[in-house]
């Protein structure tokens, strides 16, 4: 399925309201994980990044990348949205960076580009991963690391989507999630646990780590209901994979 015209229409079209909503908890403080904006202090995934080259996968307004460049890092913001690209360049800030229009499952970066590529609910919820990882596999150096943070299958098969929360009762099936339909034919990506590893180690990946960010109870998932409201604390949300090229 090729999914790059229909989630580029769609990023173009939310990226006003999802920034004025979003924005304030994404950029409420340096390198805040996923949803629940779990402090990368407690994680520890992304270590040092000063001096380092860095690619973030779908940076949306820039929130993660700013940080990182203010930081040392030598960033490269992509993003398929023209209008989150034009967010990114107005909140920019001092410490420059460049942005390139592009799609995670077709990288425009030559081989061993990156010391680190990594992406927030970014490129590799919105790209097949079959093909988008392979991609940062590809424009990664020799030791250099993918990290990345995504919805767990857990959330997604217990999504309603006439509720639109997440429940205590399974809604999909586990094996049958894959492509996910989103609003104005859109599409987000899933995989079980064990197809995620397969096609991590498949693109020849050495898998590190895989962090399960768990929220102190009572911290609110700024991005969707939950029943109950501590889901994130009982069980997992997210999925932070830690990986790296030999």
């Amino acid at each position: 399925m090729d999914s790059i015209p229909a989630n580029r229409r769609y990023w173009n079209q939310i990226s006003s309201a999802y920034q004025h909503e979003h924005d304030p908890q994404i950029g409420a403080a340096p390198r805040l994980w996923g949803m629940s904006s779990v402090p990368d202090a407690h994680l520890q995934a992304l270590g040092d990044v000063s001096g380092k080259r860095v690619l973030e996968l779908g940076c949306g307004a820039g929130q993660w990348s700013r940080s990182l460049a203010a930081e040392g890092a030598i960033v490269v913001g992509l993003d398929l949205s023209e209008a989150q690209l034009t967010a990114a360049a107005r909140e920019m800030g001092a410490a420059r960076y460049p942005l390139v229009q592009g799609a995670a499952e077709q990288l425009p970066f030559a081989s061993g580009s990156f010391d680190l590529v990594f992406c927030d609910h970014g490129g590799l919820s919105w790209a097949p991963p079959h093909l988008a990882v392979p991609q940062a596999a590809r424009v990664l150096r020799s030791g250099g690391r993918l990290v990345f943070n995504v919805a767990s299958p857990w959330f997604e098969a217990c999504y309603d989507n006439e509720s639109r929360r997440v429940t205590t009762t399974l809604h999909r099936d586990y094996f049958g999630l894959n492509t996910i339909v989103e609003e104005h034919g859109a599409a987000s990506y899933q995989l079980t646990y064990g197809d995620w590893i397969k096609t991590l180690r498949g693109a020849g990946l050495i898998i590190d780590d895989l962090i399960e960010p768990r929220p102190e109870p009572g911290t609110p998932n700024g991005y969707n209901e939950t029943d109950p409201p501590d889901w994130a604390y009982r069980w997992p949300a997210e999925m932070l994979w830690v990986t790296h090229k030999p």
